[in-house]
């Protein structure tokens, strides 16, 4: 089974987006999140994602020292999603796909926060289907 990892500084919103989607679409495929200051899942994120039947309320904002040995030892792929700031670097073997994308969460978009999850929450999902060959 691969195993991927979506990471972004506070894995909140994109990354916990991110794994919430690729679980959805890729069931045989191990997917995980974390960030380097993880915080806590965006209400937001929780709320967008069940607009599209794909439930993340579970989730919880994690760093790289709360996954599994194994699955950081044998990741395939890691998947940078920041943008604006520096994500975090994990020593790994692990094929490295960036995909920025700027952070919904951000006090930037605070008069259309809603609508930018959603918009950040349609482009992983197409751009995790272009991936699919890779997967």
């Amino acid at each position: 089974m691969k195993k991927i990892l979506f990471m972004c500084v506070a894995n909140s919103a994109r990354s916990q987006m991110a794994e919430g989607i690729g679980r959805s679409l890729f069931p045989n495929i191990e997917f995980q999140s974390a960030g380097s200051m993880p915080s806590t899942v965006n209400p937001i994120a929780i709320k967008v994602m069940r607009e599209i039947n794909i439930d993340i309320s579970k989730h919880y904002s994690k760093d790289f020292e709360n996954l599994n040995d194994d699955f950081i030892k044998n990741l395939d792929c890691v998947i940078p999603l920041c943008k604006e700031e520096v994500c975090p670097i994990l020593n790994s073997n692990a094929i490295i796909i960036p995909m920025p994308f700027e952070d919904p969460a951000s006090k930037n978009f605070n008069n259309n926060q809603l609508n930018k999850f959603r918009e950040v929450r349609d482009l992983l999902k197409n751009k995790l289907k272009e991936l699919e060959s890779y997967f």
